[in-house]
């Protein structure tokens, strides 16, 4: 874990680590988990869902924290578009999830992310961009990480 550049709040910490694998000392203490444009397994296990991906952000968020990502697939990357019923609410909710929005992302929203990877994607000029927010419900989540 590092702390954060110049521009961003005092408070952020920037993780490199896999949702599956993410430190312990981070368990229950994040308030928003910003995901921006994720490929490979992270954004399959947001989309498919994985109960590995979700059971790991869940577990660092603290009760009422808010998970929110941006997600475009497309048949081009070889994988089914996203639409209005891609998400499956009821994986969130069996990890203590809730859905609150599912929707397409306005311009204004991609471009608020800054992700370079974003712009490579064309994200929002004919690539269509999902966002999903979920809030982490009031009961505590146990803890997956292995014990020291």
């Amino acid at each position: 874990m590092r702390r954060a550049s110049q521009h961003a709040p005092a408070n952020a910490i920037f993780v490199v680590a896999a949702a599956e694998g993410l430190p312990a000392e981070l368990d229950g203490a994040v308030s928003e988990l910003s995901i921006y444009f994720p490929w490979g397994s992270l954004l399959r296990g947001l989309v498919a869902p994985s109960s590995e991906v979700l059971s790991g952000s869940a577990r660092v968020l603290r009760p009422g924290g808010m998970l929110t990502a941006l997600l475009s697939i497309t048949e081009r990357d070889g994988n089914k578009p996203l639409d209005a019923g891609s998400i499956d609410r009821a994986a969130y909710a069996s990890h203590g999830l809730r859905v609150i929005e599912w929707r397409a992302a306005t311009p204004a929203e991609i471009a608020g992310s800054d992700s370079s990877w974003a712009k490579r994607l064309g994200a929002g000029h004919g690539r269509p961009v999902w966002r999903l927010c979920a809030e982490l419900s009031g009961r505590s989540v146990p803890s997956t990480s292995p014990t020291p």
